[in-house]
């Protein structure tokens, strides 16, 4: 990973993936980023001691990698001014909802990559589903999945309409996890417990089922069913929210997240 890399936004995510590439022993001078935010600028130079630019010019015709982490809304706007330099570089996004075929079209090159990573990216814990137009190669795949590696696991996608239900499961899904974590501390104060404690516990117990589901080589629904003995308090406990509907409404919920990220496409995607 010699290459250049410029940044198109210089916020959360962009600075995780920069953090992990130096920590990865990428050289910061070989990092540029368009920030029009000075003090987001100021931040990136100080903490991260990479140039940061308040807009783009020619500097970036030495990119060999764009990665484009600006908000859905301003992606089209940014082309304009970054297009005129990097048409021979290969253009990542991590922007929700913006097809490929817009961010080809916008850029001027068929080689993009399109990502949906999540905000454990920014403790290197993250999950990116990646999907590559027919002009990347498989070098430039090599690449991007290192580059986006070092904010976590990585896992790419033969079709891009899937990367939807990504935006509903992982993209969306640390919110649902902080949702649920808002509730048992909740319920944890209700009982008694100290709010701090009551929030260690739901937090801990996050951490430890994932933990565990990741090294089991069973399903969670075995996973579940070893800890739900007929009649116990885990038992209880799921009946009472199968009795309220809660899985059929949360799977409802996914297909929303879903539908609203195919929508962000047809709102901010080219004509």
């Amino acid at each position: 990973m010699s290459e250049h890399i410029a940044f198109i936004g210089g916020g959360n995510m962009a600075s995780a993936i920069i953090g992990g590439l130096l920590q990865q022993g990428f050289a910061s001078s070989d990092l540029t980023v368009i920030e029009p935010f000075e003090e987001a600028r100021q931040k990136l130079q100080s903490q991260l001691k990479v140039t940061a630019l308040p807009a783009a010019d020619a500097q970036l015709a030495k990119a060999d990698m764009v990665i484009w982490a600006v908000k859905p809304q301003m992606f089209r706007e940014a082309t304009a001014h970054v297009r005129p330099h990097t048409h021979k570089a290969l253009h990542v996004s991590v922007a929700a909802g913006i097809r490929s075929d817009s961010i080809a079209r916008w850029v001027g090159t068929e080689r993009v990559i399109r990502t949906m990573p999540n905000t454990p990216a920014l403790i290197g814990k993250g999950i990116t589903a990646m999907f590559g137009r027919a002009a990347v190669t498989e070098d430039d795949r090599e690449w991007a999945g290192q580059v986006i590696g070092t904010t976590g696991d990585v896992v790419w996608l033969s079709g891009e309409e899937q990367l939807d239900a990504v935006t509903a499961i992982s993209g969306s899904g640390p919110a649902y996890m902080f949702y649920f974590m808002e509730a048992m501390t909740a319920a944890g104060v209700e009982m008694g417990l100290e709010k701090a404690q009551a929030y260690q516990l739901a937090v801990s117990t996050f951490i430890g089922a994932g933990e565990l589901a990741r090294a089991s080589s069973e399903t969670p629904e075995v996973l579940r069913q070893k800890v739900t003995s007929k009649g116990g308090t885990t038992y209880a406990a799921i009946t009472a929210m199968d009795a309220s509907g809660i899985k059929a409404a949360f799977i409802q919920a996914l297909h929303a997240a879903q539908r609203r990220a195919q929508e962000l496409g047809d709102e901010f995607g080219a004509p």
